[in-house]
């Protein structure tokens, strides 16, 4: 069964609904007063993984765009949760935010009881970037195409591992989307974290790994890593060569990886959209559109109502995976 062509959206579909968010009401920008301290940006995330880099940008530019300092903080552990719940504790004034992942759609999935509710916790504000996935062996791997490597694991079901950065993290819930668009069965090899995985690949210890491309690029082009194929609905600049799933012979497998800012729930409308619209002008600007772009990825920008829908679709996509996957909760 495929999850991707028929409940993810396009890149195409996406961006043309965050140039939409561009043409605001005036009166929704008004919020005079705010801010007039600096603003938390919780990342719940060690330093210098993909959401935590993206949120440091996205904050310098918000800092220099409204006049004051927004700081990132790092409040990592639990998947996610530690930090999740101390923003989501936070008054629901703008002047702490969230910084959150496609992994915070998953946590129903991953954890019996959480210490907030995951649906209505937090007001979306946006999405930052939109970021593709890559399936990707080792330089020493047999396989040159995704269509080989199908064909290996469909007739020697879990012959071929893979790595990932724990149980539940997002790259193992991608690749249990791959196992079920593909249909085959792969043995999962957790690690400590995606840094392992990927010198897992590199060392030849598991024969493939699934990540989004800002953390593969210097591996892919010193050749140590080889992407057979990416995620959405054409090749990425960064990574021409590629081909998208479709292209290497699977079209039921699209799943974007995505980053955005949150605010607890209750924080006044006119402050969620004035940081949506803090938040557009930023990744229009040149050396930020450059710096997305050279992770492989696209900006965001969508509106919070827009990032709800993408919310509340990835919640429901995520939960078959879970179930067919065989994910049990904490």
């Amino acid at each position: 069964m495929s999850i991707c062509r028929t409940h993810a959206p396009s890149r195409r579909a996406l961006l043309g609904t965050a140039l939409g968010g561009l043409a605001l009401p005036r009166r929704a920008l008004s919020q005079p007063d705010y801010p007039n301290r600096p603003v938390r940006v919780i990342v719940p995330w060690a330093p210098g993984g993909a959401v935590d880099t993206l949120a440091r940008r996205i904050s310098q530019k918000l800092s220099d765009g409204m006049g004051r300092t927004f700081v990132v903080e790092n409040k990592s552990g639990a998947t996610g949760t530690i930090g999740a719940a101390e923003a989501a504790r936070a008054a629901p004034d703008g002047y702490t935010l969230l910084a959150m992942d496609n992994t915070y759609a998953m946590l129903p999935y991953l954890f019996s009881r959480l210490p907030f509710d995951q649906a209505t916790a937090f007001q979306p504000i946006t999405v930052t970037a939109f970021s593709p996935v890559l399936l990707a062996v080792g330089e020493k791997s047999p396989y040159r195409d995704l269509g080989s490597l199908i064909a290996d694991a469909r007739k020697d079901p879990e012959k071929l591992t893979y790595g990932t950065g724990g149980i539940g993290s997002a790259p193992h819930f991608a690749t249990l989307a791959f196992e079920r668009a593909a249909g085959v069965k792969l043995y999962h090899v957790p690690f400590r974290g995606a840094g392992e995985a990927v010198i897992g690949v590199l060392s030849n210890n598991v024969d493939l790994v699934m990540l989004s491309p800002g953390s593969a690029l210097g591996n892919i082009r010193g050749g140590q890593l080889r992407p057979l194929a990416i995620s959405g609905d054409r090749r990425v600049a960064a990574l021409p060569d590629v081909p998208t799933f479709p292209e290497a012979g699977l079209p039921g497998f699209g799943v974007i990886n995505w980053s955005g800012l949150a605010a607890p729930k209750g924080t006044p409308e006119a402050i969620v959209q004035r940081l949506h619209a803090e938040v557009v002008r930023a990744l229009a600007a040149p050396d930020m559109a450059g710096f997305v772009a050279e992770l492989g990825s696209e900006p965001g920008g969508i509106t919070p109502a827009a990032f709800g829908q993408l919310l509340g679709d990835e919640a429901a996509r995520w939960r078959d995976v879970a179930a067919s996957g065989g994910i049990e909760r904490q």
